[in-house]
């Protein structure tokens, strides 16, 4: 069937999958070096309490079968090793069928990761990951011409991804609407980036333009990606450059990073595809099956998009096949941040000697400045600006977070910048306070050398001990 493949999309395809395949390595590595202290036998939601309670049609993976901090870690480092070897175009030397199956390998090793992670792994960039990876399987290799039904479904999945974004945005907060949300975004979001400041200080004016500019590029241009070239690259290339910004402006993981991949691969370079035999009967069957599922599939996401009560970032299904997307629907005014300090002192006191632990990505010393991560997750940081927005949201992992910075837990500390007691020495008590952090102004910083001011807020978290720590979880 001619109209199966579309041999001008050669170098698309290569460019995308080469791009997909290094965030498969930022992932696993990340998962690698984090797990242990997050979901590992001695973490704060340890992976063998929870399959022990959810079966596993609800979460499949490889880890409700077995579990062990080794397993676990050479899970990852083999997905590591599989997404060098796809960046490195294995995948191009092997027959059809094999490369379709090395493909499936870093897919179903990250579904496994996702589906155990809890908290930690509830954000829609994993679910993006594992569905753009899962599409990636029938994208063929050297011995195909692209198959215009998966380039379609990429697209529809990009398509879903802004769209979802922009309803989500018009629907929810009213800041939106007014074209004032980025008057406090860069200064409140998750976890600012090294030129986040300078964002939060551009004229007000020109925050206008940027959230007007963001409502055409979510629910304008999305749908020019479904139209003939060139205007589905005008398209692409416009989304590529918007993401671009936010890059600048923040660390979102590597949300962006694979809108940009999606994107990529909606643009027609100018190339020359090599001669390729017919397409296989069984390949072209086996896309079409999959691709008629995955429509099938779409149903939940597209009446989600629809509806008045739209949420964000849900999956339908356990494989995470098919999503819905979306994020700040609402943003803060107001940022907070929960400062945990320990303190050697067997009677703690307010004139005590508090330390304070210096986190890598989150906001603390008003002094140490931002710096760019993404697209590597920092999962600890972000969940801290969740647990400042409402203690509810930390719940179920502070307390271990707690219990371990009192026993000065090795694979804790190195999820952090600095710890402010010796290996040998762990604080007898912990505490964590609430402070309301703003940017500090031109002058301010002038003056001082802080990007921060903050201000004590509340008692976020008493003086705690190890043994009474012990008692509440």
């Amino acid at each position: 069937m001619e109209w199966f493949v579309a041999p001008e999309y050669w170098l698309s395809r290569l460019v995308f999958q080469r791009a997909l395949a290094v965030l498969y390595l930022v992932a696993f590595l990340g998962a690698a070096l984090q797990f242990r202290a997050l979901i590992g036998e001695r973490g704060m939601l340890p992976v063998p309490r929870f399959v022990a309670r959810t079966p596993f049609g609800r979460a499949p993976s490889v880890f409700q079968l077995r579990y062990s901090d080794r397993f676990f870690a050479a899970w990852c480092w083999t997905g590591c090793a599989v997404s060098v070897a796809l960046i490195a175009g294995l995948d191009s030397h092997l027959p059809l069928w094999g490369g379709m199956l090395l493909w499936l390998v870093p897919w179903v090793l990250y579904l496994s990761v996702v589906n155990v992670g809890q908290t930690w792994y509830a954000f829609g960039w994993e679910s993006l990951l594992l569905e753009v990876g899962f599409l990636a399987v029938f994208l063929g290799n050297d011995e195909v011409a692209p198959p215009v039904v998966v380039l379609f479904l990429l697209r529809w999945v990009l398509f879903r991804v802004e769209f979802g974004a922009g309803l989500i945005k018009m629907r929810g907060d009213e800041c939106w609407r007014k074209l004032t949300c980025l008057d406090h975004h860069h200064e409140t979001q998750p976890m600012p980036g090294p030129l986040s400041w300078f964002f939060h200080h551009l004229p007000k004016a020109f925050h206008r333009v940027e959230v007007a500019a963001n409502h055409v590029t979510q629910l304008v241009v999305p749908v020019l990606l479904f139209t003939p070239q060139p205007i589905a690259t005008a398209a692409a290339s416009l989304m590529i450059l918007t993401q671009l910004w936010l890059i600048l402006s923040g660390n979102f993981s590597w949300l962006n990073w694979i809108t940009i991949v999606l994107a990529l691969a909606a643009v027609e370079f100018p190339s020359t595809a090599p001669d390729v035999s017919g397409t296989p009967l069984w390949y072209e069957v086996v896309v079409l099956a999959v691709a008629a599922a995955l429509l099938a599939l779409s149903y939940r996401p597209v009446r989600n998009m629809l509806s008045r009560r739209q949420v964000m970032n849900r999956s339908f299904d356990p494989l995470h096949l098919v999503n819905t997307y979306g994020a700040f629907g609402s943003v803060s005014r107001v940022r907070h941040e929960v400062i945990v300090e320990g303190t050697a002192d067997e009677l703690p006191r307010k004139d005590s000697d508090w330390r304070e632990y210096e986190f890598r990505g989150k906001p603390g010393d008003p002094r140490h400045w931002p710096r760019q991560f993404a697209p590597y997750h920092l999962r600890l940081d972000w969940m801290m600006w969740f647990a400042a927005l409402s203690p509810a949201y930390a719940d179920a992992w502070f307390g271990g977070l707690v219990e371990r910075l009192l026993e000065n837990d090795r694979d804790t500390l190195r999820l952090l910048r600095r710890s402010p007691f010796p290996a040998d020495a762990p604080p007898r008590h912990v505490r964590a306070s609430l402070y309301r952090y703003r940017y500090t102004t031109w002058h301010e910083l002038r003056e001082s050398g802080a990007c921060w001011h903050r201000t004590y807020v509340r008692e976020f978290l008493p003086p705690t001990r190890l043994d009474s720590v012990a008692q509440r979880r």
